[in-house]
């Protein structure tokens, strides 16, 4: 009889470290999966634009990563003029068909307040201390230190797609045109 009950105390010995062996996996495989970004954090890391969408001189606001993403799509006029008057400011301006188009981080980089577009005078104002970026959000007035970031994109095609980093943009970076996001 003492065998008997030392087979049987092996087993639920046995037993009980399988079903504690499987706890543990269950356990560590649900941490595993809470330490996982959510598949809306996923999708929020990469933003396409189809930049056929958008019409002149109208400013659209994106979201991206949760910030607002000014998109304005330039003329054939006002490229012209910067060409003449600012070559240095058509740096910023992203070519994306046979479209120009500012594209930034619509938070100023004073304090990080959402500027507004005015149309009629085809530039931004933060209003909260009177900062002014122009068409290519290119800071005109101070107290902004540098003009609106431009977020990370990648040129597919007519689609711009934010938050990888094209060609274009380590270019901008490379020049000084804007800073990592």
């Amino acid at each position: 009889m003492a065998t008997n009950n030392k087979g049987r105390r092996d087993f639920m010995g046995m037993a009980l470290g399988g079903f504690t062996a499987l706890g543990g996996i269950g356990a560590l495989y649900a941490m595993k999966r809470t330490w996982d970004p959510l598949p809306s954090v996923k999708a929020a890391g990469f933003t396409t634009l189809n930049m056929k969408d958008y019409k002149e001189g109208e400013l659209v606001t994106e979201k991206w990563r949760g910030k607002p993403i000014f998109v304005l799509k330039q003329s054939a006029d006002t490229v012209a003029k910067l060409a003449k008057e600012k070559p240095d400011d058509l740096k910023r301006l992203i070519k994306v068909g046979d479209g120009h188009y500012t594209v930034c981080v619509g938070l100023c980089t004073h304090l990080g307040c959402i500027p507004g577009f005015r149309p009629e005078t085809n530039d931004f104002l933060c209003a909260c201390h009177g900062g002014m970026y122009d068409v290519t959000a290119e800071v005109t007035k101070a107290p902004p230190p540098r003009g609106l970031d431009i977020p990370p994109f990648k040129i597919d095609g007519d689609k711009l797609v934010l938050g990888e980093e094209g060609p274009e943009y380590k270019k901008m970076l490379e020049d000084g045109i804007t800073m990592p996001v």
